[in-house]
């Protein structure tokens, strides 16, 4: 059993424009079409049994629709092929209603939201992030946080270690409310180790792997999945972006031990989830 806590996909009508501009932008190859179709054949190659898929809300009019479909392609128990997908929902930072909105969500039955500060455009400590992450976590939904750089956009970057380390002081001080509600992507900062590893690792909040794991240095990557806590990583790709099948098996050979692996591959997101353990 393998989860991947990190993934995107688009409707089947604009799948094909969306990758093609973003890898156009990005100057990267996508693994996969960006069709739930296409991920799900990358899944069983991967012998990945659970995909969680993040969507991004760019722009507030989103939310309706793109909520909709995560609830659409959502289903926890596996299909005929061992196969679940996990959408979470978004929300945009200028939501005119952000309590509904995040209520709206939780009431789909949706487990978590996707924040996206650099396609947001909006610094992860400003107070509008700040509330709905505040308020998110009151709800018992999962916050997942794009960290760091974003290929798209290499001189803009709204969520940096140090931004993360004072939205956390603002929105949890005095260690009240619930940090292990929030999902830092990118091992803390996509391009920006060094300083993630200085101010957020062995904090009380999930780290995921998304895309930087086969970018990193191993040796790197080991030392601050341990001194945060193996209990609070979690293996992700970010799909299309980097391959599934190609990270399980880097991540089997760069030094975690077998009982590392498990928790890494499986038994953390599964507790985050609310899944039962095989």
């Amino acid at each position: 059993m393998i989860i991947d806590f990190h993934t995107h996909i688009f409707p089947n009508t604009v799948a094909h424009r969306a990758v093609c501009n973003l890898e156009q932008v990005g100057r990267v190859v996508a693994y996969t079409d960006g069709t739930l179709e296409d991920l799900k054949h990358s899944m069983k190659e991967a012998g990945v049994t659970h995909s969680v898929v993040l969507p991004i809300v760019t722009k507030p009019s989103q939310f309706r629709h793109i909520n909709e479909f995560a609830c659409s392609i959502t289903h926890e128990e596996p299909d005929e092929d061992g196969l679940s997908i996990i959408s979470f929902g978004g929300i945009h930072p200028d939501s005119p209603d952000y309590k509904g909105e995040l209520r709206a969500i939780r009431d789909m039955g949706l487990k978590g939201i996707k924040l996206h500060p650099t396609y947001q455009n909006t610094y992860i400590d400003d107070i509008r992030y700040e509330r709905i992450i505040g308020y998110a976590t009151e709800l018992g939904l999962l916050v997942s946080i794009h960290c760091g750089r974003d290929l798209g956009f290499p001189r803009q970057v709204n969520a940096t270690p140090t931004r993360l380390h004072h939205m956390i002081e603002d929105v949890f001080p005095n260690d009240k409310g619930d940090t292990s509600r929030l999902i830092l992507a990118h091992l803390g900062g996509h391009d920006m180790e060094n300083e993630s590893e200085q101010l957020l690792v062995g904090g009380d909040y999930y780290m995921d792997l998304a895309y930087i794991l086969r970018l990193a240095l191993p040796e790197q990557i080991l030392r601050m999945s341990r001194n945060h806590g193996i209990d609070k990583i979690l293996f992700a790709t970010d799909s299309p972006w980097s391959g599934q099948k190609e990270d399980v098996e880097y991540i089997k050979r760069i030094g975690f031990t077998d009982e590392e692996l498990e928790k890494i591959l499986y038994k953390n997101g599964a507790k985050l989830l609310g899944l039962k353990e095989s």
